[in-house]
């Protein structure tokens, strides 16, 4: 009896044991699968995709897994889900998020387009378009293009492109609907200053051929040099019109920058040397860490104590603006016209993948004396504004403000 006993005994423990065990077993595998489904969103994601993802510690990216899982898990799509597409959209709006116009991503097709517009290889209309106050807005027509002989002018909003409103477009996106083949349209619903009313304009498209610069003799020894563009031509023919300024006799200077959208930095240092003592400030670099870099002034300057008035508009922007800026803060020229468009970021473009880029602003502009020009742009000595009747009476008020003032130079 004693023997069954201790053999009961042994098998109710051994059923404790093994039922302990089972229970154990049971606990953690809930556990396990309990926190499987607890686990940080990204590592659901990356489990299905076998990527790893880098990310600043201080960042809390668990909404935006916990939202592309949602999509993995419950979007109906029609044609399934193209995720590169999503990583694409994802990338620009961080970067629309940051409220910088300047600052985007080039998916694939998009930095083909941008490529084109470097090399110049593309059908347009002739305009510099650009974010102004969150508003797609023409910073400048070029001279002798479709835009200009359609009547754009600097300053018209650009509220929508054929078919599609332009609220919340980027300045890539509204260059991509409006290039195209040459001798095709483009239909542009404007806005311009001071009317109620939105105007429907169709522009035929050409190959843009961009000029550089005319210059004209006036009366009373003054003369005009008309820049269109800070390109890479600039400086040497900036340096010939100057030439012909000497050899005409004149003795007083235009420079008339007006509907100018600027170009290249090195331009704009170039010919602000001509006006500028050498080791004069051009313009000033400032990044991210605070730190500065100055441009400094060549110092050609053939000229004494020339009389100089620079004509800008809102059409003014980028390097035309280093080079007003720069003339002003250092009293070399007064400042004729309209505050100009106060664009003064650089931008950087940096290749994510071997078919995508992104465009970042990595520092801004100030002028010599220190003033921001995104935030203010050049606000000129003497403000003129032409006007609509003005102008279509053939009447430069801008240019005769800048002809009488030299004429009283003394």
């Amino acid at each position: 009896m004693m023997k069954d006993l201790t053999e009961k005994l042994l098998k109710r423990k051994a059923f404790f044991i093994i039922g302990s065990i089972v229970l154990v077993g049971a606990v953690f595998a809930f556990g396990a699968v309990f926190g499987y489904h607890q686990r940080p969103e990204i590592e659901k994601v990356l489990g299905v995709f076998n990527k790893e993802a880098e990310k600043p510690a201080e960042v809390d990216f668990e909404p935006f897994w916990k939202a592309w899982s949602i999509v993995e898990k419950r979007f109906a799509a029609a044609n399934g889900i193209d995720r590169q597409k999503m990583v694409w959209g994802a990338i620009s709006g961080a970067l629309g998020s940051l409220g910088d116009p300047y600052t985007v991503f080039f998916p694939p097709e998009e930095k083909k387009l941008f490529e084109s517009e470097i090399k110049g290889s593309f059908g347009g209309v002739g305009m510099e378009i650009g974010i102004k106050k969150g508003i797609l807005t023409v910073v400048a027509p070029l001279k002798n293009t479709p835009a200009s002989r359609a009547g754009i002018k600097a300053g018209d909003k650009i509220l929508k492109i054929e078919d599609k409103e332009t609220t919340d477009m980027s300045t890539e996106e509204a260059v991509k609907l409006i290039r195209g083949p040459e001798g095709t349209s483009v239909k542009l619903v404007l806005l311009s200053k001071g009317k109620e009313k939105p105007r429907e304009v169709t522009v035929k498209r050409e190959v843009i051929q961009i000029p550089v610069l005319d210059t004209e003799v006036r009366e009373e020894g003054i003369f005009v040099i008309k820049l269109y563009n800070f390109s890479e031509r600039s400086p040497v023919e900036f340096r010939g019109a100057l030439r012909r300024m000497s050899q005409s006799g004149s003795q007083k200077l235009v420079l008339d920058l007006r509907n100018n959208p600027g170009g290249y930095l090195e331009a704009a240092v170039d010919i602000a040397s001509w006006f500028l003592d050498t080791g004069k400030i051009v313009a000033r670099e400032k990044f991210k860490n605070g730190e500065e870099q100055l441009y400094r002034s060549r110092g050609y300057k053939p000229f004494d104590n020339l009389p100089i008035v620079v004509l800008v508009n809102q059409g003014s922007a980028s390097a035309s603006e280093i080079v007003t800026g720069a003339l002003r803060d250092h009293e070399a020229a007064k400042v004729v016209g309209e505050k100009t468009f106060g664009k003064g970021s650089v931008q950087e473009v940096i290749d994510v993948t071997n078919n995508t880029s992104m465009k970042v602003t990595i520092a801004r502009w100030l002028t010599p004396n220190g003033e921001d020009i995104s935030k203010n742009g050049i606000t000129p000595n003497i403000e003129v504004e032409q006007k609509e009747d003005d102008e279509a009476k053939g009447r430069d008020t801008q240019m005769e403000k800048a002809i009488e003032i030299l004429k009283d130079w003394r």
